[in-house]
């Protein structure tokens, strides 16, 4: 097995070389994708670094849509998805019907789309956000009234504090869903002194037990500036890997061994190199949903930001 992966690691890397190709990898992929990527982050993060790189061919290891972003911004690369399958149930809750019908009840109102979104449904929508920047997006608009999509925990999270009245549709996302009260109490209790810090996609509930709410970007920051010398992560496992790897001198709890993403760790390394090697899992954007699409990533990236 050991000799199987140095071999993959080799192959990837005259790969990468010979096809001009970049590795980008999410914060929630196996480690041993993470760690043979040129890039890890979170997924808009991620499409923007490779649409300013000099890669020819970008290989994306997430989900459907975040190569769908990537390509958006990228028109000029080829976007390689390692397994068409890795998709993700959030995105896929709203469908353009759908989203057209909430429109048509709401008109005048701005949609908010959080970047976890198929680009047929951001082309629909106003503005993206991200979860980093989900509250200074939705007040930046010029508009008293807002609807968000798809995520209930987000927009509820971003309406504590936005200045706006907030609807928004009833989607969610099945991980982070699965942890619990129950779960958080039982690590503080095992784990005394910790400080507990968790992402927007989080139930309300779980949420108002945290000492600190971000995205995957921002508990990266949190974990290199906080005193913890334990902290307790409420976010997918696979942030673990870089997290242990920058605060060698400190421990991260994982609350809940459902905080696991399937779709997320579909993607091994042998599919990174398979899909590089044989050129396939190519993702494309239709031009009309493209245009459209980057103009609701366009207007987020020149929103005023309080973050």
């Amino acid at each position: 097995m050991l000799d199987k992966k140095a071999g993959l690691k080799r192959e990837l890397k005259t790969l990468l070389k010979e096809r001009n190709a970049m590795l980008i990898a999410h914060n929630y992929q196996r480690d041993e994708v993470q760690e043979a990527a040129d890039i890890t982050g979170d997924s808009l993060a991620l499409s923007q670094a490779a649409a300013q790189s000099d890669a020819k061919v970008i290989v994306f290891a997430g989900v459907h849509f975040m190569a769908e972003s990537a390509a958006i911004l990228s028109t000029d690369k080829t976007v390689i998805l390692p397994r068409l399958d890795a998709g993700c149930p959030m995105a896929d809750m709203i469908t353009p019907e759908e989203l057209e019908r909430e429109k048509s009840a709401r008109p005048g109102v701005p949609v908010v789309a959080y970047v976890n979104t198929t680009a047929a449904v951001k082309a629909l929508s106003d503005i993206c956000c991200t979860s980093a920047n989900a509250v200074s997006v939705v007040n930046s608009l010029d508009s008293d009234e807002v609807y968000m999509i798809p995520d209930r925990n987000l927009s509820h999270y971003v309406a504590r504090t936005a200045k706006k009245k907030m609807e928004w549709w009833n989607g969610f996302c099945p991980t982070h869903e699965r942890l619990t009260t129950e779960d958080i109490i039982n690590a503080k209790e095992e784990h005394r002194g910790a400080v507990f810090v968790c992402h927007p996609e989080c139930a309300p509930a779980v949420v108002d037990m945290a000492d600190h709410v971000c995205s995957t970007s921002g508990m990266y920051k949190y974990a290199l500036s906080s005193p913890a010398r334990t902290i307790i992560v409420g976010t997918e496992m696979g942030i673990l890997y870089r997290l242990r790897k920058e605060n060698p001198d400190k421990t991260f709890i994982l609350p809940s061994k459902a905080l696991i993403c399937p779709n997320m760790k579909v993607t091994t390394l042998e599919d990174v190199v398979v899909s590089l090697r044989e050129m396939k899992n190519v993702i494309t954007v239709p031009e009309e949903i493209r245009l459209a699409a980057k103009k609701a990533l366009d207007a987020m990236l020149k929103a005023p930001r309080d973050y």
